[in-house]
């Protein structure tokens, strides 16, 4: 049982694990800060207004020292959320039990290092496909010698099903993800072909859960049968247990809801029968998300509430008591076998297609289709979500308020920034640069990436300076969009082609979009389905992907003479990124209008009208053809025929008030 966790800074993560360890919870999941997750040190520019919003800061091994400060490495299973740089956090891990006298055979956990995924959904990647693929092998081999019981990658589909995917695409991309790293570990030659089955068996996956639960119980049985298939006769695993579909979950975080927040107890209790439910396609671990995670980020206490769900369901009920309840059910056998066949055939079109890795651009367009399918199912009424678009009605609720989410202090940065400067100036920087330069040579042969990186973990290196190296030699990565894909996906809706045809009629020509992600924030589903919807709507649309400085944003606005202008932000840290985002681009002389959307807590949105944004968009405007209509009119000055007026435009006049 676990929670995923960490903010601020590595001393209040390590007394936050402290305080849930006591509490019950029997392994750490530790959630890092984005510039961690994408190889930044606090003091770069990308970090700005990142630094521990959305996890723990690690930078070096000082930080890992004091995140694990009284928490015995040797007998904890430790989970790391952690993908691009996971060989360098893994480094850091061992390290720090080395300087502990543990030996690295006894560590047990797993580190995410599921690279596509972030090609796909996530968005913390750094290196190209094919390099990033070399860490993760070069990762298998070194924990098969030298930590045998950590798990070195754990195939994720969690946020394949965020991004919008359906079960079969679910199931499909990632064994095809599990299928490109397990053949590149065989012919890298780096084990012997009689242990190949163990590297098999460290195979674990980290999956999602909805709200369809049956649905879910069945795409966790068709897991568990196409798992074995493949292992027995793509890699001749005869073991059964080293067969095993080995996996843990974190129940979906795409259907919680800003409205009526309270509704996503419930959906989380009812997700998480979909991994629970059925004995032979149980999950080995779960963890919660919090109510209110569509708000903002979670406090102790809403964590302590997730993991009570689970203490309540594993020792009060008597769910985990009986056989499999669901052997011979013709429903579920039936929904089962459907969802085998239909994964099977979408596994063999991208593996015709060489593999995962060499999929990417497909696989993105496809998720981003199935995405903008189901917001036009919500948006018309076909799709049901309580709260949002069917009893709306509401009381008061006592859970909500300022106090509502946890706030991280913004000094945060600059302590963070202040201890590097500290760490920087008390190592033996002679012997961090000599680390650097092995680094870098093996970087550039064939040999295992882990022994260097330990090496530069141990002499005092940065996560920065890691990964800088690495991007020197491997070079920086763009992952695809996807929109192109998914624009007229369906036919669209017949909304958003009525407004498409007002706009043909506009005689200055349809509005310049410019979609815009500054920061890290790498959850680029919102920003994408807006991108699509404007097309479908007529407007011309700008949208250059994720990760980009307001600098950047704001010579993208000046050179491409947009009429409008968009900013997407989830990771929390609107506050810093929004106000210069809008003064930048003021200070290019472009007066275009600037709207904003993401997780935007009610109580920040009048700083932000008040430093230039015009309209603020959250999690409940889930009508895409009404925000289509508000932008253009917003556009064009003046009213779009037909479109009704939004409560959120006489929230945004009262907040200007």
């Amino acid at each position: 049982m676990r929670t995923y966790s960490g903010h601020s800074t590595a001393r209040a993560s390590n007394e936050l694990y402290r305080t849930n360890l006591a509490k019950g919870q029997t392994g750490l999941s530790i959630a890092f800060d984005l510039p961690t997750q994408t190889g930044y040190d606090p003091d770069h520019i990308m970090a700005r207004g990142e630094v521990g919003k959305v996890g723990v800061p690690v930078t070096h091994l000082g930080d890992m020292r004091t995140l694990l400060d009284g928490i015995p490495q040797g007998s904890m299973n430790t989970s790391m959320t952690i993908n691009a740089p996971a060989a360098w956090m893994l480094a850091l891990y061992v390290a720090n039990a080395t300087a502990h006298g543990v030996d690295s055979r006894e560590l047990r956990g797993t580190t995410q290092n599921d690279i596509v995924k972030e090609y796909l959904s996530r968005g913390t990647y750094i290196f190209p496909p094919v390099p990033s693929r070399r860490l993760i092998v070069d990762m298998f081999a070194y924990c098969n010698s030298n930590v045998p019981l950590w798990n070195p990658m754990n195939v994720c589909s969690y946020h394949l099903q965020e991004a919008g995917a359906t079960p079969t695409q679910e199931l499909a991309f990632s064994l095809a993800t599990a299928i490109g790293v397990l053949d590149a570990v065989r012919q890298s030659g780096q084990v012997p072909a009689d242990r190949m089955p163990e590297i098999v068996a460290s195979v674990s996956f980290f999956v999602n859960a909805g709200i369809r639960f049956v649905e879910e119980t069945a795409k966790m049985r068709a897991f568990t049968q196409m798992w074995d298939r493949i292992t027995l006769e793509r890699y001749g695993v005869t073991d059964p247990k080293a067969r095993r579909f080995r996996y843990g979950v974190q129940v979906n975080s795409l259907g919680l809801t800003e409205a009526q927040p309270e509704n996503n107890v419930q959906r989380i209790v009812l997700e998480m029968l979909g991994v629970s439910i059925s004995k032979s396609a149980r999950a080995r671990s779960i963890q919660l998300p919090a109510w209110n995670e569509a708000l903002g980020l979670p406090r102790p206490w809403d964590q302590q509430w997730s993991l009570r769900i689970q203490q309540v369901l594993a020792l009060e009920s008597d769910l985990l008591e009986y056989d499999d309840i669901f052997d011979g059910s013709h429903v579920m056998e039936g929904l089962t076998a459907d969802l085998v066949e239909s994964a099977q055939s979408e596994l063999d079109e991208i593996l015709a297609l060489g593999g995962a890795f060499e999929a990417i651009d497909e696989m993105k367009g496809r998720l981003v289709q199935s995405h903008a399918t189901r917001m036009r199912r919500i948006e018309s009424g076909e799709q049901t979500v309580i709260g949002v678009n069917a009893f709306t009605e509401t009381a008061e609720s006592p859970l909500s308020g300022d106090d509502s989410i946890l706030r991280v202090d913004p000094a945060v940065q600059a302590h963070a920034v202040e201890a590097l400067a500290d760490w920087r100036a008390q190592r033996d920087n002679a012997a961090v640069q000599r680390a650097v330069e092995e680094l870098r040579r093996v970087a550039r042969t064939d040999e295992n990436i882990m022994p260097a990186t330990i090496a530069l973990a141990e002499a005092g290196g940065t996560t920065g300076e890691w990964s800088q190296t690495l991007r020197d030699e491997f070079g920086e990565f763009r992952a695809p969009t996807g929109v192109a894909a998914a624009a007229g996906v369906g036919g669209g809706s017949a909304a958003l082609r009525h407004l498409s045809e007002y706009v043909r009629t506009l005689p200055e020509g349809p509005p310049r979009l410019l979609v815009a992600k500054p920061g890290l924030d790498g959850h680029s589903n919102g920003a994408e389905q807006i991108a699509v919807a404007a097309r479908d709507a007529g407007l011309e649309v700008i949208y250059q992907g994720i990760r980009l400085t307001p600098e950047q944003i704001a010579a993208a606005a000046r050179d491409e003479d947009v009429d409008i202008i968009a900013v997407s932000i989830l990771s929390g840290s609107h506050m810093e990124l929004i106000p210069e985002v809008i003064r930048l681009i003021r200070a290019n002389g472009v007066d275009a209008p600037i709207v904003a959307g993401g997780i935007i807590p009610t109580e920040d949105q009048a700083a932000l009208i008040a430093a230039g944004a015009e309209r603020i968009y959250t999690p409940k405007d889930y009508d895409l053809t009404a925000i289509m209509a508000d932008m253009i009119a917003i556009a064009t000055g003046r009213e779009v025929p037909g479109a009704e007026v939004r409560p959120r435009d006489r929230e945004v006049e009262a907040v200007k008030t």
